[in-house]
């Protein structure tokens, strides 16, 4: 009896995500990729909100993580969508393109739209998960070259 007990709590427990970021990879810097990469994000329509240089911070203190930008940005939208379904979903949002120098050259990373949103109460069939996930796909392809 116990045992079916602890199969039906744990049954009932979020489970974690198991596919990861989506990677691509990219020609050029870090930096060159930030660039073509904000720029793809606004000739899309969104904005760029900030970009985070965790690299140059991180080498401010004396370390170093080697060439790490986040960039930050958003499309009211689309994100008016995903924010109608369920406000708390702001607490995921907005958009974010990690761009890094993995060793192997530089690469992008960002997480699928449907994964990232997952906990909020926004149905999985929701289009506004594919219109996301098709628009971190096409500015990331247009700042991969």
């Amino acid at each position: 009896m116990k045992l079916i007990l602890q199969a039906a709590v744990l049954a009932c427990l979020p489970t974690a995500s198991l596919a990861g970021p989506v990677i691509v990879p990219s020609a050029g810097s870090v930096s060159d990729t930030v660039q073509r990469l904000t720029a793809s994000i606004e000739d899309a329509g969104a904005m760029v909100f900030t970009v985070v240089d965790f690299g140059g911070g991180i080498r401010s203190i004396g370390k170093d993580v080697g060439e790490l930008q986040l960039v930050i940005f958003g499309d009211p939208r689309i994100g008016a969508s995903a924010l109608s379904a369920d406000k708390m979903a702001a607490l995921s949002l907005p958009g974010k393109v990690l761009v890094y120098d993995s060793g192997n050259g530089t690469e992008m990373a960002y997480e699928v739209p449907a994964e990232m949103l997952a906990e909020w109460d926004i149905p999985s069939d929701a289009p506004v998960l594919q219109v996301m996930a098709d628009t971190l796909d096409r500015i990331t392809s247009a700042a991969a070259d």
